[in-house]
């Protein structure tokens, strides 16, 4: 089989890719997505309360609005069925049960060697790798984990035959799914415990539903709908000011976080407990309404240390306290820094793009990767925001590609752009509350130390900067004698 891209992950990236393409005019091109459905992220996590904390008329594509969100954030499963509808469109093009296993740049063409029900080799002029940053969790070495009798799963690969109803449930972390999940288990009646390594910045949800009237407006009037989106944008970028340090910014930001935790928290030891010490922003700044009013009304058991060791069903915290569960949830993170998709994909001279990465994901413009002609990564190095919605960044990435693709020639960048760019990242980045904060976050590469999955700046400012590329200038091989 020979297209002209593929396209590898059917989630927002994959499908925001597909979207460009189309919109440029371009057919041939195949999505290979793994699993047996698309969706990424929001396939994958189905706890009990999933939700977006970006406002949802932001967290969709900007050509396809659905007027019908059911409030000022969606649920997880809204999410996963709005990328269904948008995957419908593409229904010739999209390949479930297609995992990608090699990928080699051969001089001329990709070579993709795929499993599952499409196996076989694909030959495409482009390789989009869409595959996100959440997609392989994180699971802590934590002495006799296996030990422990009970059932024990991640936050992104709930098991929802397990009963929960008046279990001892033990939830790992204080993380974006924490503040959601703990919650609607107490609501469930489970006895929770929850291990806090490091408290989080939590800031007013301040979530609402649309009533139908709203909904019914929006869907009579797009030009209603353009305007949220536009307004919702606007506070989006204001945002960035108090995440990325700013200190008047920061400091005003931090105040709201102090007094809602102080409004909903009156035991004076737990609400020490829940404060952070560190540097407004420096970790992912939390939304929830919920979650303190939860810890204290007595529903939740908080042990303000982590995890260190499990005898059994008795977990071993690092203070030294010792609790029994009956359910061990993991709600750590994801490998967000090593994306396993690397070690799949061979450049020239057979470097695998994990190689490349060995001490941190590096590109040029997030995009594009030297040693790896007509690769192009999607919510990739850099490509992430503290601040306003990843879709952003994923579309404009998406359009930077198309325009690309209609560029004859062979698409490659030389070592020397991306070891400027990255140095251009280190220096805006280098007094940011990522690196200088005084915490650990998942933005930042523990080998390298570098700031590797935030972009440091707005999303204004990185859609001047992809539109500002010329793709003629990256032009490696004239189509005479590469791709036309």
């Amino acid at each position: 089989m020979r297209v002209d891209v593929a396209i590898v992950g059917a989630g927002f990236a994959g499908l925001g890719m597909a979207l460009a393409l189309r919109d440029a005019g371009h057919e041939s091109f195949v999505l290979l997505e793994r699993a047996a459905g698309v969706g990424g992220t929001w396939r994958e996590n189905v706890y009990p309360g999933v939700a977006c904390d970006v406002p949802a008329h932001l967290y969709g594509f900007e050509n396809r609005p659905n007027p019908d969100w059911s409030g000022l954030y969606a649920r997880g499963d809204e999410i996963q069925g709005y990328l269904g509808s948008v995957a419908a469109e593409f229904s010739q093009q999209i390949r479930t049960h297609a995992p990608l296993l090699r990928a080699a740049w051969d001089g001329a063409a990709w070579q993709l060697d795929v499993g599952g029900r499409h196996s076989g080799r694909i030959e495409a002029r482009a390789l989009v790798v869409a595959c996100g940053r959440l997609t392989e969790p994180k699971v802590p070495d934590i002495a006799g984990l296996q030990s422990f009798p009970g059932p024990m799963f991640h936050s992104a690969r709930w098991d929802h035959t397990v009963p929960l109803d008046g279990a001892r449930v033990a939830v790992v972390g204080t993380g974006a799914s924490a503040v959601q999940l703990v919650p609607a288990l107490a609501a469930r009646g489970a006895a929770v415990t929850l291990f806090q390594r490091t408290p989080a910045w939590i800031v007013p949800r301040g979530a609402r539903r649309y009533t139908d009237a709203e909904r019914e407006a929006f869907a009579a009037d797009p030009t209603a709908l353009e305007s949220l989106r536009a307004a919702l944008f606007d506070e989006g970028e204001a945002r960035y000011a108090s995440r990325s340090g700013d200190a008047e910014a920061a400091a005003s930001a931090r105040e709201v976080a102090l007094a809602h935790l102080a409004a909903q928290v009156a035991d004076p030891a737990l609400r020490a407990a829940l404060t952070p010490a560190y540097a407004f922003g420096c970790k992912r700044v939390l939304l929830s309404d919920d979650f303190y009013p939860t810890l204290a009304s007595g529903a939740v058991t908080l042990e303000p240390s982590a995890l260190h060791g499990v005898e059994g069903s008795t977990l071993i915290a690092a203070s030294g306290a010792r609790h029994d569960a009956d359910v061990l949830v993991l709600a750590t993170g994801f490998e967000a820094a090593q994306q396993p998709y690397a070690q799949l994909i061979e450049g020239e001279g057979g470097v695998t793009l994990a190689e490349h990465w060995g001490r941190g994901m590096t590109s040029y413009a997030s995009t594009l990767v030297p040693g790896f002609p007509q690769l192009y990564v999607l919510n990739g190095p850099n490509a992430s925001l503290g601040h306003n919605s990843a879709v952003l960044m994923m579309e404009a990435q998406a359009r930077f590609v198309a325009r690309c693709l209609e560029t004859r020639g062979t698409i490659a960048v030389s070592p020397e752009l991306e070891a400027a760019y990255s140095a251009e990242i280190d220096a805006r980045a280098a007094t940011t509350p990522w690196i200088a904060g005084g915490c650990r976050n998942w933005y930042v590469d523990e080998r390298s130390g570098r700031l590797t999955l935030l972009w440091p700046g707005t999303v204004t400012e990185f859609r001047a900067l992809l539109d500002g590329i010329d793709p003629a200038d990256l032009v490696a091989v004239p189509a005479a004698e590469g791709i036309a």
